[in-house]
């Protein structure tokens, strides 16, 4: 993508709107096709000692695989091709991969679980030592940054918002004090998409995406991606995907390429009507709390203000009745999906703490809505009818 820094005599930068649909694309000549086409071959001919970077076997690479990671590498700023993972959970654990038995990683206290407990499981296996810290507290970061130096090389992860709790963080200056003291960052980039925020753009050394969320947005793939701009790093991600077998099939990125072209049109939507909810809510008689970036009382909104393009399209709910309250309007509702994956074009709402793996800090009666591309009036109407049945 060209940078925004262009000079002001030379072309216009393109939208990241723009670079959704266009990136990616085969080259623009007479009769050839609009879009990439879905190769279906395991297997590629090859004799003698090959070049570099040809084609031998569909778990090293494929040319369906190359438009989709161009075209997120485009999206996210890198000058690299990203690489996509059979997963998120793949990708971040090709990442957390680079720390080595003797490092640390420093997690926030509330991030995606899945992510959280492989860290745990590199802790118990590998001796890796694992630091949770409140990501919004930006001193305690750089404290336990300190405090884990002497553990060896070290990563610092970081998600913002957070999930499920909608923490945001200072990242441009947690990146600068992490990479000040030689550690690796990263940055789960999910619930912002490349449109809200480029955390490469501050500096980090990685960017992580479950592809499975907005990027694709169909609830229809379980896909992931790693960006960097490193290649050095790039190379020992690839090293790990092809090593590990951690792949995706063509026909799921295929799909995600064709999702991504619309990403711009549907977290456009979905921003604009979590918001909408989001206030509306916050002067519910059936409602403890809210959490969501655009609200002025929110914590995150000075900063989700600040360093992001938008306030993401994520909700944090709590219902009076505590736990029984919140299973009773998950129940109650009739439009919105109960769900456990979310970034969809269907709005979908699950009480976190359902699951015993989820951090135990995470109230009991957190509800996380993902909001789709609905009629809002229609996903408030069926959330303010289930909401008063618990009065």
């Amino acid at each position: 993508m060209t940078s925004p820094d262009a000079p002001a005599h030379g072309p216009r930068p393109l939208d990241p709107s723009t670079v959704a649909v266009t990136a990616g694309r085969p080259e623009r000549t007479p009769g050839s096709p609009l879009n990439p086409p879905v190769v279906l071959s395991s297997t590629y001919v090859s004799q003698g000692e090959p070049p570099a970077g040809d084609l031998l076997y569909a778990r090293m690479g494929t040319e369906t695989w190359s438009p989709f990671e161009e075209a997120l590498a485009a999206l996210e700023g890198a000058s690299l091709p990203s690489l996509v993972f059979g997963s998120g959970l793949a990708a971040i654990a090709a990442v957390f991969a680079q720390v080595p038995d003797d490092g640390a990683i420093v997690v926030p206290q509330h991030a995606y679980q899945a992510a959280l407990g492989l860290a745990d499981e590199l802790e118990r296996r590998h001796g890796v030592r694992v630091v949770r810290v409140d990501v919004e507290d930006t001193d305690a970061v750089v404290a336990a940054l300190d405090d884990a130096a002497g553990a060896g090389r070290g990563l610092l992860w970081l998600e913002s918002p957070t999930n499920p709790m909608l923490e945001v963080a200072d990242v441009p200056a947690l990146i600068a004090a992490a990479r000040d003291r030689g550690w690796l960052t990263a940055v789960d980039n999910t619930f912002a998409t490349p449109l809200g925020q480029n955390p490469l753009a501050w500096g980090a050394d990685v960017v992580v995406h479950s592809v499975t969320k907005y990027l694709a947005g169909h609830s229809d793939v379980v896909l992931g991606a790693a960006v960097t701009d490193d290649p050095e790093l790039r190379a020992a991600l690839h090293g790990y995907r092809t090593q590990h077998g951690a792949i995706a099939g063509p026909s799921e990125v295929w799909l995600a390429l064709r999702g991504l072209r619309t990403l711009a049109l549907r977290v456009e939507r979905s921003q604009a009507t979590a918001a909408l909810l989001a206030g509306r809510l916050a002067g519910h008689p059936a409602v403890v709390q809210v959490r969501h970036p655009s609200l002025p009382d929110d914590p995150g909104h000075e900063r989700a203000s600040r360093l992001m393009r938008g306030y993401g399209s994520i909700v944090g709910l709590r219902p009076v009745g505590g736990r029984e309250g919140a299973d009773a309007l998950v129940a109650a509702v009739r439009l919105w999906v109960p769900a456990t994956s979310l970034g969809g074009v269907e709005s979908s709402l699950e009480r976190r703490r359902r699951f015993a793996t989820e951090s135990p800090t995470v109230p009991e009666d957190l509800l996380r809505l993902s909001v789709g591309i609905e009629d809002p009036e229609d996903l408030w109407s069926d959330l303010d009818q289930a909401l008063r049945t618990l009065l």
